[in-house]
Parts: structure tokens; C-alpha cells; sequence
């Protein structure tokens, strides 16, 4: 079901800290899709957004790296894109039945990254501090 003006103009704006820095999210060891594709998926399960809406709380995200994030989950079927033409031509990102289905495992994803929080943190730092990285292996 598409929404129309109207009922897109009462949504809610996205929080443009919804995704701060401190927030367990960013700790959460599963990916779903690319670096930032759960996050897409976060800004979209309240209803559809247009492109300028997600780069709120996504603002540490280059337009570019959005752009192909986007296209990669429009490209599994996670995420539908439809333009809206007319004097004042938009386009929406909205989830797709795929896309909604896998909120409830982010959502058990990210529970499990608050409840570990400190063993995260703790094993980041020890990590940092051996001095390993990627360019060590190679």
C-alpha cells in the first residue's frame, strides 16, 4: 500500500542521532548486506524515504556509498524504489515483504550487542593494543 501526500508529509522525521556514535549497532558483528545496508534498513521500517531523508541519520555516509547501498538491497529484493513523477518528481525507498522479514533477526542482533556491549568494547581494545590489524597480515 503506497501513501499518499498527505500521509507522507505527517510521518515522523528520522532522528538525526539515530545512529550515534556510542550506539550498539556499530558493534553488532553480523552483517546484513554491506557496511551500512542495516542501517538503510533501520531508517526504512517505520515506511518509505526519499533519498534526502536517510542522509539525516546516515550523514557519515557519502551520497555515493548511500547510492550503491541502496542499489545493492534494491538489487537483492530487501528494498523497492519507486519514482514519482509529476511537477515536483521524487523517489522513494521503501522495504520490500524481504526486506521487512529480516527486522526481527537485526532487531535479536542488536539486543545481543547491548547484553555484550563491554565483552565488544573490551575485546576491540585488546585488539587494538597487540598492535594487529589487516595490513600485518599481508
Amino acid at each position: 500500500m503506497r501513501q499518499t501526500d498527505a500521509t507522507r508529509s505527517r510521518r515522523k522525521p528520522l532522528d538525526a542521532d539515530m545512529f550515534d556514535e556510542a550506539c550498539p549497532s556499530s558493534l553488532v558483528p553480523i552483517r546484513f548486506g554491506d557496511k551500512w545496508a542495516a542501517l538503510v534498513i533501520r531508517c526504512l521500517e517505520s515506511g518509505p524515504r526519499r533519498f534526502s531523508e536517510l542522509r539525516v541519520p546516515l550523514r557519515r555516509v557519502t551520497p555515493k556509498v548511500l547510492t550503491g547501498s541502496l542499489r545493492a538491497l534494491e538489487r537483492d529484493g530487501l528494498v523497492s524504489r519507486t519514482v514519482h513523477p509529476g511537477p515536483m518528481p521524487h523517489v522513494e525507498y521503501e522495504l520490500t515483504p524481504l526486506g521487512r522479514s529480516l527486522l526481527e533477526p537485526m532487531e535479536a542482533a542488536c539486543l545481543w550487542a547491548s547484553e555484550h556491549w563491554e565483552e565488544l568494547l573490551d575485546a576491540r581494545e585488546a585488539y587494538e593494543g597487540t598492535g594487529s590489524d589487516a595490513s600485518a597480515a599481508s
